[in-house]
């Protein structure tokens, strides 16, 4: 491992880890993507690297009816406690019952312990008991304050933000790289200017939710607090990365936030079945760098970072998500790193898989292009890319 210690000034250097073995019971059923499996192998894995000892791992409690309408409706959250009392009789009109979002028995007490990781992760942060704080069975970003949507109850991206708007953050930003566009934080805050949502994702033409467009930049008096990158379908490690930076860096120094709220899907990969862009392990983690880096340089350290989407559960997620939580330890993981055999043989023994021998795909460093170098707006990448400049930075005061 590569030794990186973060500390600030008032601030503990230590990371937390948000987990209770009750997240697993987020589980839709043997037939839907989201296996909690991926859940359960992630928390073995970074047992595995022995990270155990390099972050405290806390268990917070359930988020509260309270907490939960910071950002969903009364009505919404009726809705989901009645159909986990009653999964046959789930109401189809707030999204429950469906194929994406189907209902099951102890659905919100669960889907309400997750939020309250994240909950828990935004408050050790902005309180100074912890620098970072991850919550890898969150970043649930697609529920909407009145509705599910996309295998997402309770959106504790959302609820955590507001939290942190509650205990009295004043600028806080969201950075989502999860493949599918982040809209239920969009919709949450796109009349709130203390909130900076930043998503980088396949493009709406081509996948769900058909939502974010670089044209949705935030409401009248929010203007510019909202910034999308529609990436083409097909998108590999150079066009991400390049897109990241040529948007990401520059967004995050204007506004200066006090806390970032990242959400790290895995679902950008190559093996993802469920999207399109090309992504590798590697540049997944350069991000989480980078990301890392950001709330250094611009917000004293604060980082809170979620997991997402990601459906390969086998071979990415878990790695992924390891990376995730050794870089918020200060313990990253060399990419090369030989995956202990016992978590190969847990992979076994729990799937009939056979798991990935290093926590790498072979393609580290990770080569892009920087935007200050050029850009050629017959390239679909860049053209992505200046669409994203053209809509919001004016309207920040920045040259696009």
């Amino acid at each position: 491992m590569l030794n990186r210690t973060d500390t600030v000034s008032g601030m503990s250097g230590r990371a937390q880890l948000m987990w209770d073995e009750a997240v697993t019971g987020y589980d839709f059923g043997p037939d839907h993507p989201m296996d909690p499996v991926r859940l359960k192998l992630t928390r073995s894995l970074v047992s595995a690297f022995g990270l155990d000892r390099e972050v405290d791992v806390v268990s917070a409690k359930p988020a509260g009816e309270s907490t939960l309408r910071l950002v969903h409706r009364q009505d919404y959250v009726a809705a989901v406690k009645a159909a986990s009392a009653d999964p046959k009789g789930a109401a189809g009109e707030y999204g429950l019952g469906t194929v994406d979002d189907p209902a099951f028995a102890g659905m919100h007490e669960v889907s309400a312990l997750i939020a309250g990781q994240s909950v828990g992760a935004a408050e050790a942060v902005w309180r100074g008991d912890a620098l970072h704080a991850v919550n890898f069975a969150g970043g649930l970003h697609h529920a909407m304050p009145g509705g599910a949507s996309g295998f997402c109850i309770y959106n504790d991206a959302s609820i955590a933000i507001a939290r942190l708007l509650e205990l009295g953050a004043e600028r806080v930003a969201y950075v989502d790289v999860d493949v599918h566009h982040g809209d239920g934080v969009q919709a949450a805050f796109w009349e709130d200017p203390r909130v900076l949502t930043v998503s980088l994702h396949e493009h709406p033409r081509t996948l769900f939710p058909q939502t974010g467009w670089p044209e949705e930049t935030g409401a009248e008096g929010a203007e510019g607090s909202a910034v999308n990158v529609a990436l083409p379908a097909g998108t590999g490690d150079a066009g991400w990365l390049r897109a990241f930076h040529a948007v990401v860096p520059e967004v995050i120094a204007d506004f200066r936030p006090q806390v970032l709220v990242t959400q790290h899907g895995a679902d950008t990969h190559f093996e993802d079945p469920l999207a399109h862009l090309a992504v590798s392990l590697d540049a997944q983690r350069a991000v989480q760098v980078a990301l890392h880096d950001l709330a250094h340089e611009y917000a004293d350290g604060r980082w809170v970072a979620l997991g997402g989407g990601g459906y390969a559960v086998v071979d990415v997620v878990p790695r992924s998500w390891t990376h995730l939580v050794a870089i918020a330890a200060g313990r990253e993981i060399a990419p090369d790193s030989v995956i202990p055999e016992e978590w190969r043989q847990e992979v076994f023994a729990r799937t009939r898989q056979l798991a990935p021998a290093r926590m790498t795909d072979g393609r580290w460093p990770v080569g892009w292009a920087s935007w200050d170098a050029g850009y050629d707006p017959a390239d679909r990448v860049d053209q992505a890319v200046l669409a994203a400049r053209r809509a919001v930075f004016p309207l920040r005061g920045m040259l696009a």
